[in-house]
């Protein structure tokens, strides 16, 4: 269990650093800060997922509770407005805790008001219940004011006139519907008096979105209110389903502990969300976390799933790169998303010791994959007459690191990436594994071969990032530990792997990660913030990714004699126990004091670290 006391509730600077996250197995969630004030356009209690996991609407923003003690107005709820901080609610509140979904308890007076927060698993539905105690006889009320906002979730909606204001209202339930092209939201609750006022509400600020440069004012909708007596628990359930109030006690108990957040379906299969709040499934992402999130969890028949779900999406022999966020074909441009395919599905068989099922449902797929690089595919991806595969073209960006500014790739990384060689040498060890077929290993002893002569840098003592036709890039980056850290290491000469782990720990680790430049390096940008250019340039030239420790704790538990993974991961941990209020993020500034930038959930960065809590015992 997580806890914040009302020493870190009331600071709201403090409040504000530490985010919820309540997911539905689906796509959709729920998420705010502590205090309650929404700090990001994807903040809110219920962002759908219209089809799972993607197309996700933010349906209802927040609600403004109100406490009515004995005639006395406390406004529970936290917004900030131009130059304003109304209400102030956060002062009221005595303890947020994950217990094990988003516990509130607010004290006023003699007063002790309690507010779970939950979302229904494989349903676009939220649970809000409030429970009350109190040392004397006062009479108590709750007044709740849903505020709807109806938008895609990467925007913001602004007062206007077409929005439907008419309410479908029977006995325990109020149905709201602003806009036709969207569906209707449901309002369970177990009330004593439903008020039909409505009007909007201007000017909410997001901070977050702010700093990011983009859109930061909304205006939300107040379709009608809720007064509860509170002689017994407030339940209200919105949802896109038809519900009735005393089903939020069922839910509860369904609920339960609930299982990964970034687990979700996709069309009768698995995925994985990559990072909350605005990234969907995608390829490469999902085989990285799939050991952590399923193996490490005890749960190899989700990755059954997702391997068997992403098998009948190869296409030219690749995996897709992402599936967009509304529903169009998935994108077909990553060249190792394809290539951690074979090494997820190496740990699963490692795991499970299932081998039918790879020869009956995977291996024709993985067969595939290896013909068409060999012979050539998308983008340039093909073998080169050194058995080293190749990869790239204009305006493309096909590695990992794929940021790009006006289309043009921050770091293209053209030619042969070193960790593209080390999956691609992996992939190969993996298929000669699993068919005792000689022709696998005589192209990874090939490929090995080809590498070793022509990656290392002698003057660094470490491996080039890219080798290409134009010349060999020397950038000092965190890609060549998978030369060291995969299950069949393409660079096994401990002289050198020991020079290389040398160099990562002088220039690249950090107590969160490891940076994605040297700061030795001119390009190396140590702080990842501004408007989207300004993050995209920084994303790959310095920022520190709390997933590389996973790769990081391999190599160095391979080919140090002493080594403490317990030690390598204990910052991070720490990070995600307080201000992560149970999540790890997507990165880090580079820079200390390293702050927390990008995604505030991100599934290789939880991954990872259970992988190596389990591989290497950890508790």
């Amino acid at each position: 269990m997580i806890r914040y006391g009302a020493e870190i509730c009331r600071d709201l600077n403090r409040a504000l650093q530490r985010e919820w996250l309540e997911t539905n197995g689906i796509g959709g969630f729920a998420s705010s800060t502590i205090a309650g004030l929404n700090t990001r356009r994807y903040h809110g209690l219920l962002t759908a997922a219209l089809k799972p996991p993607s197309d996700r609407y933010v349906l209802l923003s927040k609600l403004e509770e109100t406490l009515v003690i004995d005639g006395r107005r406390y406004d529970l709820s936290c917004n900030r407005y131009p130059g304003a901080i109304y209400p102030q609610g956060h002062l009221f509140l005595h303890e947020f805790r994950l217990d094990p979904f988003p516990t509130f308890v607010w004290r006023i007076e003699d007063v002790e008001l309690t507010k779970s927060v939950f979302m229904i698993q494989g349903e676009n539905g939220v649970v809000v219940r409030y429970t009350f105690s109190s040392g004397s006889n006062d009479e108590c009320r709750l007044e709740l004011r849903p505020l709807v906002a109806f938008r895609d979730f990467h925007s913001t909606t602004h007062a206007n006139p077409v929005l439907n204001r008419a309410l479908d209202e029977v006995a325990g339930r109020v149905t709201v519907r602003p806009y036709a092209d969207l569906p209707a939201l449901h309002f369970a609750h177990n009330a004593s008096e439903v008020n039909r006022e409505s009007d909007w509400y201007r000017n909410f600020q997001y901070d977050r979105e702010e700093e990011r440069g983009l859109d930061f004012e909304e205006d939300l909708f107040h379709p009608f209110t809720l007064v509860f007596n509170l002689k017994t628990p407030a339940n209200l359930i919105a949802s896109t389903e038809i519900h009735d109030a005393s089903d939020a006690e069922s839910e509860i108990e369904r609920r339960g502990a609930g299982s990964s957040p970034y687990i979700v379906a996709r069309e009768g299969g698995k995925s994985v969300i990559a990072g909350y709040h605005w990234f969907g499934d995608w390829g490469r992402d999902t085989m990285i976390a799939l050991p952590g999130l399923t193996l490490a969890t005890g749960k190899p028949e989700i990755a059954r799933d997702i391997l068997l779900a992403f098998s009948q999406t190869i296409s030219e022999g690749m995996l897709p790169n992402r599936f967009p966020d509304h529903g169009e074909q998935p994108e077909y441009n990553t060249v190792d998303a394809t290539l951690w395919y074979f090494e997820a599905i190496r740990a699963w068989l490692e795991y499970t010791g299932d081998a039918a099922f790879v020869a009956a449902n995977l291996l024709p797929g993985m067969r595939e994959i290896i013909e068409r690089h060999r012979t050539g595919t998308r983008f340039g991806i093909r073998v080169d007459c050194d058995g080293l595969l190749q990869a790239g073209s204009n305006g493309a960006a096909l590695t990992w690191m794929d940021a790009r500014v006006d289309g043009v790739p921050v770091t293209p990384r053209h030619g042969k990436p070193v960790e593209i060689q080390a999956l691609w040498y992996n992939a190969l060890r993996i298929m000669q594994a699993i068919t005792g077929e000689a022709e696998f290993g005589a192209m990874a002893d090939k490929a090995k071969a080809s590498f070793n002569r022509q990656f290392w840098n002698e003057s660094a003592g470490c491996l080039f990032d890219v080798v290409s036709s134009t010349g060999k890039d020397a950038s000092i980056r965190p890609n060549q530990l998978l030369a060291l850290s995969l299950q069949h290491r393409i660079l096994d000469n401990w002289t050198r792997a020991e020079s290389v782990l040398d160099v990562v720990q002088r220039d690249l680790l950090t107590p969160y990660g490891l940076r994605t430049l040297s700061p030795r390096d001119p390009r190396y940008t140590p702080h990842y913030t501004g408007n989207p250019a300004s993050r995209d340039r920084a994303y790959h030239q310095g920022t520190v990714w709390p997933w590389l420790l996973g790769p990081y704790c391999d190599a160095s538990s391979h080919f140090r004699s002493v080594f403490d993974p317990k030690g390598a991961i204990a910052a991070l941990e720490q990070f995600r126990d307080d201000r992560g209020t149970g999540q790890i993020p997507e990165i880090f500034d580079g820079d200390a004091p390293h702050e927390p930038r990008g995604c505030i959930a991100q599934a290789w960065s939880a991954a990872e670290i259970l992988r190596i809590k389990l591989r290497y015992g950890v508790t």
